[in-house]
């Protein structure tokens, strides 16, 4: 579905109140729920081999607003006075590239619209959970299987002596 140079964009509470596992660990604690929610689209991430923003809505929080990391994954939460749709808004402006297609996660058919118009493709909740959970579906299966994950899609078309000089050439050696 993704190519290398993609961006997700995911509106955090948006995902943890559409997805019903999100939703229980919401009532116990909001905290667990944006834990769970981060630790799973880090996976994702790099399963996907594309970049990950999760935005998560602190309007009515003092402040200029916070970003970290999760893993590889970046997680911001929004400046004072400006809601989650908004950064992701902006967001889809600072990422659109002629290189690579700008995703927005939401359930939300207003941002929806607003994204698509800025050039920015829809993603609701409901189609990113099924994508994480095949996923780490596959990922089960390659671990059960002991099959070792491809890395390189050009290990399949080069022959073996190509690869070997590959490999030498990375690590410095010439063309031995």
């Amino acid at each position: 579905m993704f190519k290398r140079e993609d961006v997700l964009l995911v509106d955090g509470y948006n995902m943890i109140g559409a997805w019903p596992e999100l939703t229980l660990l919401k009532k116990q604690k909001l905290e667990d729920a944006r834990d769970r929610l981060l630790d799973l689209l880090s996976d994702y991430q790099s399963y996907a081999g594309i970049i990950v923003i999760v935005v998560f809505d602190a309007f009515r929080v003092p402040g200029a607003g916070a970003e970290y990391r999760h893993q590889n994954l970046r997680v911001v939460f929004t400046r004072e006075r400006e809601t989650a749709d908004e950064c992701i808004e902006r967001l889809v402006g600072e990422w659109t590239s002629v290189r690579r297609n700008i995703y927005v996660a939401t359930s939300d058919m207003v941002e929806q619209h607003v994204v698509f118009g800025r050039g920015a493709l829809r993603l609701p909740a409901p189609e990113l959970r099924m994508e994480v959970l095949q996923s780490r579906a596959e990922i089960r299966t390659v671990i059960k299987k002991d099959i070792p994950l491809k890395r390189n899609p050009l290990g399949s078309v080069l022959t073996e002596e190509v690869q070997r000089r590959l490999e030498q050439m990375r690590r410095g050696r010439g063309e031995n």
